[in-house]
């Protein structure tokens, strides 16, 4: 996966270990501050772009709690990797937001405090499992994200819903790839990243740790289903797509280019692409990934961000109720007015769905096919493990059966090793 993406999801494998090594200095103990002034003080750490939001709720939540809410701007990934050392020496907010698959190795490693779903009815079972880890709750859902399907609307009338309307596209000799003979672009999907493939493998039958993705003995990245979606990628890069989208560092810049640039129809992105397209001027239309050609539905991962209280507070009740108030229904409603994202919290999000936005509805109706990302530690080795998979089939390095065995291997002994 690039550096970009990484950021945007939380995978910040390289730092769960130095994360880890550190959990040693406090499990809960320290304090942020024992003076009776700042135990009437809440520290809550956001991105900048919550601001806003934050400073227009807490008025009422500062009347009512007798406490002042004390704002840190912070990137989200800096503060969740600082908090092992800022946590035991007393700097360390109270409050904070974290990607859900951080959540669980925060927890597990005692720098997340254990929490309650206030609000747990206005959950799913997929909300819930992104901030469960062995059976502990350690965050509030707040936000929720999913891969896309874009399509540009002065190429395409209206949005392809199978992968039999993809292939025709693939057909289309508008998309012809000039400079490779027999190559085309009308559809592209960055499937050499484990994220963006995921969901073809999956929706084959694939699966990374057992059905609900915390048993790491039980890898299905090679069964049956998982080689037929591997195979079926495999004719896409070896006759269809330029070479261009095997390279494992570019392909991503590939896509958006060959998007902004009207050689592709449609492809397979994330949310975060959309103001990108916006200040390009594309007309483009946001829908759910098509229907597999088994049948099935594309099925990604589905990401997002949760409250957390940091273990090290010693306002971990005022804190709870913070994360109570500002997941419920009127204040998740207010959040997707102000900053545009899509609320965890269902009533919510059938507000914001009832907008009829459309990269809004795409993401709540892909979320409902979406896996939550297993948020176990050990997933950091399928990242490793998998970055070669569909490059060493689609490349023909390997056959697609090779390429997915030694993928399992790989993380297997891995996990093995280190865990």
């Amino acid at each position: 996966m690039s550096k970009q993406l990484l950021k945007k999801l939380g995978l910040g494998a390289l730092s769960l270990g130095f994360i880890g090594g550190l959990a040693a200095c406090g499990n809960g103990g320290s304090s942020t501050s024992s003076s009776e002034e700042d135990s009437k003080t809440l520290t809550i750490s956001v991105d900048a772009g919550y601001t806003d939001y934050v400073n227009e709720i807490k008025t009422k939540f500062e009347e009512d709690n007798d406490v002042e809410i004390k704002l840190v701007e912070k990137d989200m990934f800096e503060q969740l990797e600082s908090l092992a050392l800022d946590g035991p020496a007393g700097k360390a907010p109270d409050v904070m937001m974290a990607a859900y698959d951080r959540i669980g190795a925060l927890g597990q490693q005692g720098h997340l405090a254990e929490v309650q779903l206030g609000n747990e009815a206005d959950y799913d079972d997929t909300d819930k499992a992104q901030v469960t880890f062995e059976d502990k709750i350690y965050g509030a859902p707040a936000v929720i994200e999913t891969l896309l399907l874009y399509y540009n609307k002065d190429l395409v009338d209206t949005a392809p819903t199978t992968f039999e309307d993809l292939e025709a596209l693939a057909k289309d000799e508008r998309f012809n790839f000039e400079s490779e003979e027999g190559k085309n672009t009308g559809f592209l999907a960055k499937w050499t990243d484990f994220y963006y493939s995921y969901g073809l493998i999956s929706g084959y039958g694939g699966y990374v740790f057992g059905e609900d993705g915390t048993d790491p003995s039980e890898i299905g990245l090679n069964n049956a289903g998982a080689v037929e979606g591997i195979t079926y990628a495999t004719d896409w890069f070896q006759n269809v797509w330029p070479k261009g989208m095997q390279d494992i560092k570019s392909a991503g810049d590939f896509v958006n280019q060959q998007f902004m640039s009207n050689k592709a129809a449609a492809i397979i992105d994330g949310p975060w692409q959309a103001q990108t397209y916006q200040e390009n001027d594309i007309n483009y239309g946001v829908s759910k990934i098509p229907t597999l050609n088994n049948g099935e539905p594309y099925q990604p991962f589905g990401g997002g961000k949760g409250w957390v209280v940091s273990n090290y507070s010693k306002n971990k009740e005022v804190a709870q109720k913070w994360l109570d108030y500002v997941t419920n229904t009127e204040n998740q409603e207010k959040f997707f007015e102000m900053v545009n994202e899509v609320p965890a919290n269902q009533a919510a999000r059938e507000t914001a769905k009832g907008t009829n936005d459309e990269l809004t509805t795409a993401v709540i109706e892909q979320y409902e096919t979406a896996q939550a990302m297993p948020n176990i530690p050990e997933m950091a080795e399928v990242w490793t493990g998998a970055e070669n998979l569909m490059f060493d089939a689609g490349s023909g390095r390997k056959t697609p059966k090779e390429s997915a065995d030694d993928a399992v291997k790989t993380i297997s002994e891995a996990i093995e090793q280190k865990y």
